[in-house]
């Protein structure tokens, strides 16, 4: 990525706090986290169980309050889920009554598009993740990594400032994340979105991220950012993603 295309954050994470209420008293889920991701960045943020990941992922998204603290995206404070958000989980959450183009389509008919223009932007967006051939399927006919597929392209139709993704490769085999990780990757160099990537799998964020977020636990918070200054496409077999691998996973383990 180059120095011009990091000019301003397009999210600022500023001092979020978390705290519940439980029967053995309060439970600080996350103290003092702060830290930006620059317009067209691909950030992971990574951790035990514990840390907070989740929570911070529902504040981000404005899909819970913090305690303390403040999310901005391009400037302006989260106050609820919007269009400027493109949201990514694990569980695909697809319309089962819908095909996969009139899943895709969802957010463009909420925000009132015409027809054609619709119709246009599904059929780009199934081109790009590669099921050009599906429009007219249901979910019950797709396999996980497909229905993955649609969840993005969905995330994506509405053209939001950010990519907010949790864990949204933990459902499907080992072969086909692999292969929904590339993809991934080869959609954000076309789209040149801005990703913010949650999961609890080192290596994936060692292959996909221009930096990784370390998360402590008790409370979440930050302990570390790691910049991966490898060239893609990464390698396991590369040295120096086994040092960035082991270096994060002693992080985490600290």
């Amino acid at each position: 990525m180059t120095d011009s295309s990091r000019r301003r954050p397009r999210v600022s994470i500023e001092g979020v706090g978390r705290q519940y209420d439980s029967p053995q008293g309060v439970v600080q889920a996350l103290e003092g986290v702060s830290f930006g991701v620059e317009a067209g960045e691909f950030v992971c943020i990574v951790g035990q169980s514990g840390s907070g990941k989740t929570t911070l992922f529902r504040i981000i998204a404005g899909l819970e309050d913090a305690t303390s603290g403040t999310v901005y995206l391009g400037g302006d404070p989260v106050e609820g889920p919007g269009p400027n958000l493109g949201l990514v989980f694990q569980e695909y959450h697809l319309f089962p009554w819908r095909t996969v183009a009139g899943n895709v389509g969802f957010g463009l008919e909420k925000q009132g598009v015409d027809h054609e223009e619709q119709e246009r932007r599904v059929r780009e967006l199934l081109e790009l993740v590669g099921l050009d051939g599906f429009a007219d399927s249901y979910p019950r006919d797709l396999s996980g990594g497909m229905k993955q597929r649609v969840a993005l392209a969905r995330a994506l139709a509405v053209d939001p400032e950010l990519l907010l993704m949790d864990e949204p490769f933990g459902a499907v085999d080992a072969q086909t994340k692999r292969m929904l990780q590339n993809e991934l990757l080869d959609i954000w160099s076309e789209t040149g979105k801005t990703i913010l990537f949650v999961t609890h799998d080192v290596e994936e964020a060692v292959k996909l991220a221009d930096r990784v977020v370390v998360m402590a636990t008790d409370p979440g918070r930050v302990r570390e950012i790691v910049e991966i200054e490898t060239e893609r496409p990464r390698s396991r077999s590369d040295t120096s993603f086994g040092e960035y691998y082991e270096r994060i996973m002693k992080l985490i383990r600290a």
